[in-house]
């Protein structure tokens, strides 16, 4: 392999990888889970 073809490679894996994750945080399975976890900064102890 040259390194053009490594370089789309790393192009197409990165790409993946960043759809995969925005997917899986804007799920609305994962909304609930979201909202507690940004509301734990103002509970007191």
């Amino acid at each position: 392999m040259d390194l053009s073809t490594m370089r789309s490679l790393a192009t197409v894996v990165s790409l993946i990888s960043f759809l995969g994750i925005w997917f899986w945080a804007y799920r609305r399975k994962n909304k609930d889970r979201f909202d507690e976890a940004a509301q734990l900064p103002f509970l007191e102890d």
